[in-house]
């Protein structure tokens, strides 16, 4: 899979496309995860697979980085999309890994909810990924970050809302903290997406 991904010349937009995609993948192995958590350790490590494809990519545009005298882009916001990228997976990643471990039976709906907000978060955050190398005008970019802030804004008011709801209805402390700690890998990935969004939005503004 990963050969198939990796671009035959220097382009950062491609590697950045292959990286979204994986987020992408990983996103929604991880929604997947959550209905069939029977099979937890299986869906794990599929997403660890994905997980490490992508930090394949993120090593091979460090290295496109460190060995090319011009870059599309400046070089400060290539290694900050690639580290963001990196990040969303490494939140997937370790989302699956405590459903795994802490031997979660059953997803609280919110998670669901969360799990959905996350696949669409990325999908949103490929699409503003892959207009960058289109070079688009500043307004059509600004409008794709927005899609990817309107999702964080709604899954910010969901996590709220389910943190306060396990406080006030878990009596497990162990639970409580499992819940908790998924939630925030959740949002956090979510939050990384935005980043994404966020800087690309950046250089979008400064090369109009």
């Amino acid at each position: 899979m990963l050969k198939g991904l990796l671009p035959k010349k220097n382009d950062f937009f491609a590697l950045f496309s292959s990286h979204a995609e994986l987020c992408v993948e990983g996103a929604r192995r991880l929604q997947t995860m959550f209905g069939k958590l029977g099979e937890a350790e299986h869906q794990a490590q599929g997403i660890r697979t994905v997980e490490h494809e992508a930090d394949a990519v993120c090593q091979r545009t460090m290295e496109m980085l460190h060995t090319s005298f011009i870059t599309p882009i400046e070089r400060g916001d290539v290694h900050l999309i690639s580290s963001r990228l990196d990040d969303i997976l490494d939140h997937i990643e370790a989302t699956a890994h405590k459903l795994w471990l802490y031997e979660v039976e059953e997803a609280r709906p919110e998670a669901l909810e969360m799990a959905a907000h996350l696949v669409e978060a990325t999908q949103a955050m490929k699409a503003t990924v892959d207009a960058l190398a289109r070079r688009p005008s500043s307004e059509h970019v600004r409008e794709l970050c927005r899609a990817v802030k309107q999702v964080e804004k709604q899954n910010d008011r969901l996590l709220r809302g389910a943190t306060a709801r396990l406080f006030k209805e878990e009596q497990d402390p162990k639970t409580l903290i499992k819940w908790k700690e998924i939630y925030e890998n959740l949002e956090d990935a979510i939050d990384r997406c935005e980043d994404v969004a966020n800087v690309i939005e950046g250089v979008a503004l400064e090369n109009a």
